[in-house]
């Protein structure tokens, strides 16, 4: 699947870390400050939550700085469309 050797790609270049559990990963959410948020990667197979990460690789790309996946959204929206996948 495309969207997970995009993902791969961004996460290759972040350091591993004892803050992010087997099976997850780290998102930096926000339009000006960014949040860290730490999901499973089982939201990966979500379809909004593809959508998301397709928008954000055509807006920004997924190489930041930061060493991991940045979406600029607003944390509001990002929580509400996490919040939907965790009910499903």
């Amino acid at each position: 699947m495309a969207i997970r050797k995009m993902l791969r790609r961004s996460l290759s270049s972040e350091r591993r870390s004892a803050e992010v559990p087997k099976g997850h990963f780290a998102v930096y959410v926000g339009e000006d400050e960014k949040k860290r948020f730490v999901i499973p990667v089982s939201y990966l197979n979500h379809s909004s939550f593809q959508e998301l990460l397709f928008q954000a690789e055509e807006e920004f790309g997924f190489h930041h700085p930061m060493g991991g996946l940045t979406i600029s959204c607003s944390q509001d929206l990002f929580v509400d469309l996490i919040s939907g996948l965790t009910r499903t």
